[in-house]
């Protein structure tokens, strides 16, 4: 994807972005930029991460929203605002709304989880009111822009806004501003593209040496197939496991921006990054958000370019809900080969259960899942099987001997929906 700058009008002005840092003093925290051994000594790579986890309000949101909502005309800010988000960028509306005294709706997804619920009504305090209402961020979208539009409102869009983009750009500037060395890559993860636009257009002009690569879930690839195809995408469904990045369609002035300036974009799969937020927590003691892990886990894709080369990954979140370990831990394990699922007939006779165990599975394999209704008018029956194993390729064996065996199965592992059902 790499190509020569020929259109340079999308580009957002350094001193905009400038007088966006001067406005921010005093409400955000200056990041940190580590330099993270682990990392580093796995890659053979100087690996650095731009913390925005640590931010005020645990991710970059903040620099976006309170730029926005600080450069409105007074009568809007004597109004009311409107924002729709999956969490982040609404507990930097709400931030910004206790910050500057304006009444604020915030509309997030229903299915978000309580963690950053709560977050929003303690950054926002009685400054603002939580709607929580559709299936994806995409119809929250839609719900808030209906109701701000009914009520003659002011929309705080999370990322496709000129003054939003340049907040977001400040992350980039405090970048280069903490490096006495040339940075060779630049990982930076993408839903709406909000981050990305921003990032991009400062590094292309202060170090346009620089390779830039957005990072985008697998599930979730919006901005990854319209620079592709060449237009703005909508895409009609998407995983919305990593919900900070889990957006149908970019922001038109940030489809403009990335598809300009981006060198590449690489989608991870959302085991991979399930995979990683454990590795970080077990290694390193950060808890991270999904979204927040996906600079990281691009490393792999990327593991023989970067080697020997400065490289800074921008961790954009950690607003995790504890109660969603169990699940990242399990499309880990999913992940890495060592669970996999089954649905297998077995024949409604004495002994179809012990000639499973004895003759299909391994001595150290484990049954994790057995879900079995006998059906006294069946000869058969359909059985609902998780397997735990030692190593990933031990799964080709199970499968050879249940045909061996005679029994029929269907393997689940890719169906995401419907184990969502069942674990």
């Amino acid at each position: 994807m790499e190509k020569e700058i020929t259109d340079t009008k999308f580009l957002v002005s350094l001193q905009q972005v400038e007088q966006a840092s001067q406005r921010l003093r005093g409400v955000i925290t200056k990041t940190p930029l580590l330099q993270n051994l682990w990392l580093s000594q796995n890659y053979g790579a100087n690996i650095y991460l731009k913390r925005e986890d640590l931010q005020v309000v645990r991710s970059y949101k903040i620099r976006g929203a309170y730029n926005k909502m600080a450069t409105l005309p007074l009568s809007q800010r004597e109004g009311e605002i409107v924002c729709s988000s999956a969490g982040n960028h609404a507990q930097g509306v709400a931030y910004a709304c206790q910050l500057l005294g304006i009444k604020g709706y915030i509309f997030m997804p229903a299915a978000t989880p309580a963690q950053k619920v709560n977050k929003v009504r303690l950054f926002g305090k009685d400054k603002v009111e939580i709607v929580l209402t559709g299936a994806t961020y995409d119809d929250t979208f839609q719900a808030a822009k209906e109701f701000c539009d009914s009520r003659g409102s002011t929309f705080i869009a999370p990322f496709d806004d000129l003054a939003v983009i340049e907040g977001q750009a400040t992350v980039g500037m405090e970048v280069l501003r903490d490096v006495s060395f040339q940075i060779d890559y630049l990982f930076m993860p993408i839903g709406g593209g909000g981050l990305a636009s921003g990032l991009s257009s400062v590094f292309k002009q202060l170090s346009p040496q620089t390779r830039l690569v957005g990072v985008q879930p697998l599930g979730a690839p919006s901005m990854y197939r319209s620079i592709r195809e060449k237009q703005r995408l909508t895409l009609d469904t998407i995983d919305s496991f990593v919900d900070g990045a889990a957006v149908k369609c970019p922001g038109e002035l940030n489809f403009a921006i990335c598809r300009e300036l981006l060198d590449d974009i690489v989608l991870v799969p959302e085991g991979q990054v399930c995979e990683d937020i454990l590795k970080m927590y077990n290694e390193e003691g950060v808890v991270l958000e999904p979204a927040g892990t996906l600079s990281i886990s691009a490393l792999k894709s990327y593991a023989d370019q970067i080697a020997g080369k400065n490289v800074v990954c921008i961790i954009s979140g950690s607003n995790n809900d504890i109660t969603r370990m169990e699940d990242i831990k399990e499309r880990a394990m999913r992940h890495q080969g060592l669970k996999h699922y089954f649905m297998v007939t077995f024949n409604q006779q004495p002994g179809a259960l012990r000639t499973f165990v004895n003759k299909v599975l391994h001595p150290e394999d484990d049954i994790i899942h057995f879900q079995y209704i006998k059906k006294n008018n069946k000869e058969k029956g359909p059985v609902f099987v998780g397997i735990e194993v030692k190593a990933p390729h031990d799964v080709e064996a199970i499968k050879s001997r249940m045909q061996a065996e005679g029994f029929g199965f269907e393997y689940l592992n890719g169906k995401q929906d419907f184990l969502s059902l069942l674990v």
